[in-house]
This record gives structure tokens, sequence and C-alpha cells, in this order.
């Protein structure tokens, strides 16, 4: 029995090495969650307290699935920004690239409709402030960086650090994925400006994901065959464009296919999209010479199946982090 222990033990440590660290950068917020009012924010009166930010999501989907995830941003010296920092710890994410400021932790606060669908309004906070740290790039070296914040384009410090980040990332032979999450409430009269800056990340990055609002709104496209041509002659390598209950639509330069989703019944549509590209890069992170090996459309398939799945459960209960899955919540599906 010890012995078969022993083994066990050994094995997964062998596993842990042999795995890439995926590294998350941008922003932990406070979700404010309004409970059964509807979309309308001016009927809300009662919110839930959740711990949020699409990065801190990806990263807490990547280390709930067993995956080694780092998340790189801001809180700030406030009893919100200790309470995220306690989540990202519990749900086993390595926070030692955190940076605490004097700032007050950034805040949203999210109405919910009847089929789980969302509203924002941000109030940012300390977020923005994030500093670049120039010794962090030792660590990408042959790991994965995840670029998916929804406020790292909007200027400052964040936005300073997140250029930065991204030409560490280029030269240290990382595998990169994007992901814009665009919200309507950050960019409202400059959405040229946001399309401009993401084409800098399309053209380099080696894996985009884009809701479908995002992947017409890019392209300027309005099907999605044609915002696939569109996104790929910009640079895009591999192409996920997610299309809720229907799936993901998995697209590469010579090859493209729906991948269905499950079925469930949603009730916060929060974080699914940020469930799915965890599930996935935890999946790419277990792939050895991953920027050397360019793996087979059906291997993409596969992992988008597993990742549709990760987004449909989380869409079963309210806030992000809270409902992501674990493997055996996988399993089960």
């Amino acid at each position: 029995m010890e012995l078969n222990f022993l083994v066990y033990v050994c094995e997964v440590v062998k596993s842990l090495r042999r795995m890439k660290k995926v590294f998350c950068i941008g922003e932990v917020l406070i979700d404010f969650v309004a409970e059964n009012q509807g979309k309308d924010l001016t009927l809300a009166h009662t919110f839930t307290k959740k711990a949020g930010g699409a990065p801190a999501n990806v990263a807490c989907a990547i280390a709930k699935l067993g995956g080694q995830a780092s998340f790189i941003g801001s809180v700030g010296k406030d009893p919100m920004g200790m309470f995220l920092l306690n989540v990202l710890e519990n749900e086993g994410v390595n926070i030692s690239c955190v940076q605490r400021m004097p700032h007050f932790t950034t805040m949203a606060f999210v109405s919910i409709s009847e089929d789980g669908e969302r509203d924002f309004i941000f109030a940012r906070g300390a977020d923005h402030f994030l500093k670049y740290d120039k010794d962090l790039q030792k660590n990408f070296e042959n790991n994965i960086v995840h670029f998916g914040a929804a406020t790292a384009l909007l200027g400052g410090e964040l936005e300073k650090a997140y250029d930065h980040y991204f030409f560490d990332a280029l030269t240290k032979n990382c595998f990169i994925s994007f992901d814009p999450n665009y919200r309507e409430d950050l960019w409202k009269e400059e959405k040229e400006t946001f399309i401009t800056k993401c084409k800098a990340f399309i053209e380099k990055s080696d894996l985009c994901k884009f809701s479908e609002e995002e992947a017409f709104l890019i392209s300027g496209k309005d099907t999605i065959d044609e915002a696939c041509n569109e996104l790929h002659r910009l640079g895009a390598k591999i192409l996920t464009i997610t299309l809720g209950k229907k799936g993901t639509y998995l697209s590469t330069i010579t090859k493209s296919q729906l991948i269905p989703s499950v079925s469930v019944q949603p009730v916060d549509t929060t974080g699914a999209g940020d469930a799915f590209i965890g599930c996935l890069l935890k999946q790419l992170s277990q792939k050895s010479e991953l920027k050397n090996q360019e793996l087979s459309f059906d291997s993409w398939a596969n992992m988008i199946q597993i990742a549709n799945k990760a987004g449909a459960i989380t869409t079963t209960q309210f806030g992000a982090i809270a409902a992501l899955p674990n493997q055996s919540d996988l399993d089960q599906v």
C-alpha cells in the first residue's frame, strides 16, 4: 500500500514538472451581482459580493482543474483586495506576482436576465495601476501567457505593463493566448480604438478566443466564416469563437468546424468564456514542445469539446469563480 502511494506521488510530481505554467495578466475585481432583479440595473437593490475579473477567472479555472496558474495583477490595500487574494489562493492560484495599491479595489456591478445574460457597470480602481516587473520575464520561458483583460487596453500603467509582458512573451518562446474581452460600458464611443489595439495582439498570438460579438466587431464582417477569414488574414493562427449554447467554432488556416456544447439550464453566464479558455489552456499546458509542434485539427476539436463542458457547467451557478468546475465535475458531464 505504502509503495503504491509513493509511486502515485512520484508520478504526480513528474506530471507537474512536465506541465507548463500559465500566467494570466490583468484585472481581478469584485462583482456585485444583482440577485433576481432582471437585466435592468435601475431596478436592482440587492447585491451579492463575488470574486471576478476575466484573467483571474481563467487562472482559477486552470488551477481548479489541476494546472499551474499564476495571476499577475493588482488590488487595493483594502478588505476587498484581501478578500480577492484569499479567494485566488484558496483556489490554488499562485499570487506571488500580485501587487497591492493605495487605491480602492476595482468593482463591477452586474445585472442578470432570466436567460443568464448580463449587463455591466465598472468602477475602476487598483487594476489600472499595475506596474511592469521586468524580473517576471525569466519565469515566462517556454510557458503559456494569457492576455485576457477587459481593462488592459484602456491606457495607464496597466496597458504599459501589458505591452511589456507581451513583448516578453514573444521573446521567451511562450505560447500566447489572447481574449479581447470586449465590454460595451468600457469603450462606448471608442470602438475603433479598441479594434486597432486588439489587432496587434491578434497578429502575434498563437491562440485567439472571441465571442461572436467580438469576432464581428473586430473583423468588420457579419458571418462567422467571413470573420474567420479576416481574422486569419490579420495573423490569427488558431481561432475559437464561442457561440453560447450552440458551442464553439474552431478555425485554422485550412479547416473550420462547429464543436457542439452540452445542454444545461443557465442561470448566470458570467465567467463561462473564462472557464472555456481556462480549461483549454490547462489541456494545452500538458502538451510538450507546444510552440514547436503543430497539433492536429482533431486534437484541437477534442480539447474544445471538453472546454465547452467547462463553460456550460459554469453557467449553472451564480458568480464566476465559485461556479468553475473541477475535474470531477467535468468527468460527470
